[in-house]
């Protein structure tokens, strides 16, 4: 487990600092998915391959799929898309509203397992990007040289009817896995597949944990994900 020391002598590193100062920093993006290929198709994967920010790792870690998630991630073909099934299903509480907590996370840490890039964002599979949102998070991130950028979300409520959560202030239900962008080195904070015992859904266990470091945050004003 980290701790605060550990993050304050990471941070205070030439190493730890070089990102923000990287033209074209490699943004890894993390895709935990479960049977949902047609959502891949038309909503994540191609928000996520069609960013206008081009460098970019897209790791997608399928919860043991079933369905023709393989096929779909062939029709891309973009070499930027790493793809990994895992041969078992991870094991989640039998509860629905426990299991809803935490589902994705076994994936997800897999995902980041394998994430090479300067900068680590998340995206669930039926979410979607505004196009130009990893170019925009890059260069707030070397503006603000924040470990932690969230923003606000659209969140669907009827069909046609969208809502938008102000993402203020940073707290539970104001951010979700696919509004988070952050150092690489909080890759080292991962996803915990029990967080449901605290009542906390998994992306918000993360983000309190890396609060808990002593992090440098900061707040991009626009809304730049859909959240199904």
């Amino acid at each position: 487990m980290v701790t605060s020391l550990d993050y304050l002598q990471a941070s205070s590193t030439d190493d730890y600092k070089k990102v923000y100062e990287m033209e074209q920093p490699l943004v890894t993006i993390c895709i935990p998915t479960y049977n949902r290929a047609d959502s891949l198709l038309n909503l994540s994967l191609k928000s996520a391959v069609n960013q206008t920010y081009t460098h970019l790792e897209i790791i997608v870690i399928g919860d043991c799929c079933t369905d023709h998630t393989e096929e779909v991630i062939r029709q891309f073909n973009d070499p930027r898309i790493i793809f990994e099934n895992r041969e078992s299903r991870g094991e989640y509480p039998a509860e629905t509203y426990q299991h809803w907590l935490v589902a994705g996370s076994i994936p997800t840490n897999r995902a980041l397992e394998l994430a090479s890039g300067q900068f680590i964002t998340h995206l669930d599979d039926d979410d979607e990007f505004a196009e130009d949102r990893i170019e925009k998070l890059v260069n707030f991130a070397k503006e603000t040289r924040a470990d932690l950028i969230y923003h606000p979300f659209y969140y669907y409520v009827v069909p046609e009817h969208w809502v938008v959560n102000d993402a203020e202030p940073l707290m539970c239900a104001k951010i979700t896995t696919s509004s988070m962008f952050y150092h690489h080195w909080l890759k080292c904070v991962p996803w915990d597949p029990k967080s449901y015992l605290l009542n906390e859904p998994g992306d918000w266990n993360k983000v309190r944990r890396m609060l808990e470091l002593g992090i440098k945050t900061a707040r991009h004003p626009e809304p730049l994900t859909k959240k199904y």
